[in-house]
């Protein structure tokens, strides 16, 4: 069974209303609040932890896009859409929001190119968070 396809293109998920790249700094605002003058290091902690799994979720996003397992770019996709938002990288949360709606859709003939935009925003998102974390 072959599946149908439709056009993608970034006008299709609004995505010119999102915040810049990287890190929102009201996010990491509020992490920071969950632990006054950073007693348990929380936010390096978890900025640390987030900048694994990101690496993780991108080695399976690759693997899974060659051959294309749909599935599996779906489960990436919604995996990654919350843990960035908690982390303060809207952009590349919109990103993986806009692609876990195409595949819903069937609309996978844009597809790579979509990818291809996440997985740019997230090399950025990795940058800032190693930037943050003073491993540059």
């Amino acid at each position: 069974m072959s599946i149908p396809e439709f056009p993608i293109s970034k006008d299709s998920f609004n995505l010119s209303g999102e915040p810049l790249s990287g890190l929102d700094a009201g996010v990491l605002a509020k992490l920071a609040g969950l632990d006054p003058g950073d007693s348990r290091g929380l936010v390096p902690r978890l900025l640390t932890l987030y900048l694994s799994s990101l690496a993780d979720l991108l080695r399976q996003l690759d693997a899974a896009r060659r051959p294309v397992d749909l599935a599996a770019l779906g489960w990436v996709a919604h995996s990654l859409k919350s843990s960035s938002a908690s982390m303060g990288a809207l952009r590349l949360s919109a990103l993986c929001s806009a692609t876990e709606q195409a595949l819903r859709e069937r609309r996978i003939d844009g597809l790579p190119a979509l990818l291809d935009a996440l997985v740019t925003e997230a090399s950025l998102v990795a940058d800032a968070v190693r930037q943050r974390l003073g491993r540059e």
